[in-house]
């Protein structure tokens, strides 16, 4: 009974045993056939999409940046151009730990906190496959260390690109702009796949203006890459696009010229063809060295520069508001003429004040003991204060405002470039909406003698030149002369016609003759400085000072009393030759005192570059 038992366990042990078999090989079947299900839909069903996966990891393709156009004057002086430059670049999804790599880098290359501070900002503004600018200019010494050691950092590049250049400096700083690093802002005004690849865009002058132009079109290259993300080979490339080339309408001779003649002093010279409105010189000085910017600025460099006290970045010649002083009364003259408030022979005795009739306040006249006996040429000439304090009480500033305006007073010439501005031309409606108050009598007598709120630009006041000099005749000032159509031919745009200054011959006439005789009469207030030498050629021109504080009634302005930053500012703006104007000429020279001792000089020596020197002053485009 006992043997029966013991043999009944050990069956039922035994089946046991057969069953869990059984089950294992069932859930191992099972297994077995799952893998073999999912393989088969690996191999097969996604066969294209993991294809697709490995061909990306195997391919990529980048951008290639675009030829910047270079910039050349108007006798094929190269201005802006470009030459090869090694440059360190990183590309971040390759990279791993770059502040690991950062610090690896320093002992190769030089980075000051701000190429750390610029290339982060660069990081978060590009797609990570997307190389990123750490460092321009590199030496050769460099580049060859690196090359030795770029195999051991992931996501390092160099890469031999072209970069801007100015060869001739700070004298064309502010006419021509430069070009700096890319950043968020630029990246809001752009297309930026149009950017792709480029670290280096126009920001300020014909550089930004004419950015699009200049900037191109970017093309792609199609690479195989290994694990590393190392080029093995190139498979495709659709070229980039170069930038337009440009031809500007300044003439290098004189711009150079014009920018010795200030002698070092602060200031803005704007010479221009009255026929045409080109720009021949555009000065703003002091100017500042546009390379900098180009290879990036350290914040202390920027800082040295952006708070030194003559103001090196800031455009004179189309950003400063200056009172136009006595350069505006051959406009005034002229209203009054059209206006029929008085005749070019009326003569009043000019003392050395004026007082409103029924008012007590005197209006001084620049001379104190005044000009006895004028009539509106020798007005002119002499700059006689009291003579258009009433001419502008008889008028009225209703009436004299219309053609101040039509000369382009109170607007932006709209020249092509940046940061200019439209100054002030101000009425009654103006100094209610600006101010909320009514218009005083006193106010159009300073007003006539460009004072008080009228405010101009240097470009401005030689636009307005221009338009004396052609007798009403008005065009658009551009810098624009020529650009290259794409197959090695100038396209050359039209000159723009404004809306002429209408006013009779004979007005013109009285205008052109006094302002030939503020030069080279004796009584005229450029004859000392200018029309005494004897020029070779006819000028006319009016000389101006520009108020940098009010006076009170019973005081004088003595210079020599006077720091140096009180000083007026001297003004001058003329035309030559008188008989056939070929330049127009407009000077500024802060707290420079008195325009006819010290601007008309400067007028004179841009005149004299353009119309007598400029054979002897050329530069060789092959040098340039």
């Amino acid at each position: 009974m006992a043997e029966r038992d013991a043999y009944g366990e050990e069956k039922r042990d035994r089946d046991r045993f057969v069953a869990r078999i059984l089950l294992a090989l069932v859930v191992l079947a099972v297994i077995v056939l799952a893998l073999g299900w999912r393989l088969s839909g690996l191999q097969v069903g996604a066969h294209s999409h993991f294809t697709t996966l490995s061909e990306n990891n195997r391919l990529r393709v980048e951008p290639i940046a675009p030829t910047r156009g270079v910039i050349r004057d108007r006798n094929g002086v190269l201005l802006a151009g470009n030459r090869a430059s090694y440059q360190l670049e990183i590309t971040v999804e390759r990279a791993g730990d770059l502040d690991a790599l950062l610090d690896r880098l320093r002992n190769y290359v030089e980075l000051s906190e701000a190429d750390v501070e610029r290339f982060q900002r660069g990081v978060r503004q590009r797609r990570p496959f997307q190389p990123v600018l750490l460092k321009a200019g590199l030496d050769d010494v460099t580049v060859a260390r690196l090359a030795v050691s770029r195999h051991e950092m992931p996501g390092v590049e160099i890469e031999a690109r072209p970069l801007r250049y100015y060869p001739l400096g700070a004298d064309f700083s502010h006419a021509v702009g430069y070009v700096g690093r890319i950043n968020q802002q630029d990246l809001q005004r752009v297309d930026p796949r149009v950017y792709a690849g480029s670290s280096h865009i126009g920001k300020s002058g014909v550089e930004r203006y004419y950015e699009e132009l200049l900037h191109g079109r970017p093309g792609y290259r199609q690479v195989e890459v290994n694990a590393q993300g190392r080029v093995l080979r190139e498979l495709s490339v659709t070229p980039p696009q170069p930038g337009t080339d440009l031809i500007l309408t300044l003439d290098a001779n004189l711009q150079r010229a014009a920018y010795r003649a200030l002698e070092g002093r602060d200031g803005a010279i704007v010479a221009m063809d009255p026929n045409n409105g080109e720009i021949l010189a555009l000065i703003s000085a002091p100017g500042f060295d546009p390379e900098a910017f180009v290879h990036g600025i350290s914040q202390a460099d920027f800082a040295a520069v952006r708070d030194n006290k003559r103001r090196p970045l800031f455009n004179r010649a189309l950003s400063g508001q200056y009172p136009p002083g006595s350069t505006v009364k051959p406009l005034v003259a002229l209203a009054a003429l059209e206006e029929e408030v008085t005749t070019a022979e009326r003569e009043i005795f000019a003392r050395g004040y004026y007082q409103i009739p029924g008012h007590e306040r005197r209006f001084r006249d620049w001379r104190r003991e005044g000009h006895g006996r004028v009539d509106m040429s020798r007005a002119i000439a002499v700059s006689s204060d009291v003579y258009f304090y009433d001419l502008a009480h008889t008028m009225g500033i209703d009436r004299m405002v219309p053609i101040l305006g039509a000369f382009g007073l109170g607007q932006r010439v709209g020249i092509d470039s940046t940061g200019e501005r439209a100054g002030i031309l101000p009425s009654r409606d103006w100094k209610r909406a600006r101010h909320g108050e009514v218009w005083y009598p006193g106010e159009t007598l300073i007003t006539a003698i460009g004072q008080g709120y009228m405010l101009t630009t240097p470009l401005q006041m030689a636009d307005f030149t221009a338009a004396l000099a052609t007798r009403g005749q008005r065009y658009q000032p551009h810098l624009l002369r020529a650009m290259d159509n794409g197959n090695g031919a100038l396209e050359y745009p039209l000159p723009v016609v404004r809306d002429p200054v209408v006013a009779a011959p004979k007005h013109w006439d009285t205008i052109h003759d006094s302002l030939v005789k503020a030069v080279h009469a004796r009584h005229g207030t450029a004859w000392g400085s200018v029309g005494s030498t004897r020029p070779e050629y006819t000028i006319a021109g009016k000389t101006g000072t520009s108020q940098v504080f009010s006076l009170a009634e019973d005081q004088e302005y003595d210079e020599a009393e006077l720091a140096r930053r009180l000083w007026d500012h001297a003004l001058f703006v003329g035309y030559a030759p008188a008989e056939d104007p070929r330049i127009a000429v407009a000077v500024l020279v802060e707290h420079g005192g008195s325009g006819g001792r010290v601007a008309a000089p400067v007028a004179r020596k841009v005149m004299d570059a353009f119309l007598l020197d400029a054979a002897d002053m050329a530069i060789d485009p092959e040098d340039s």
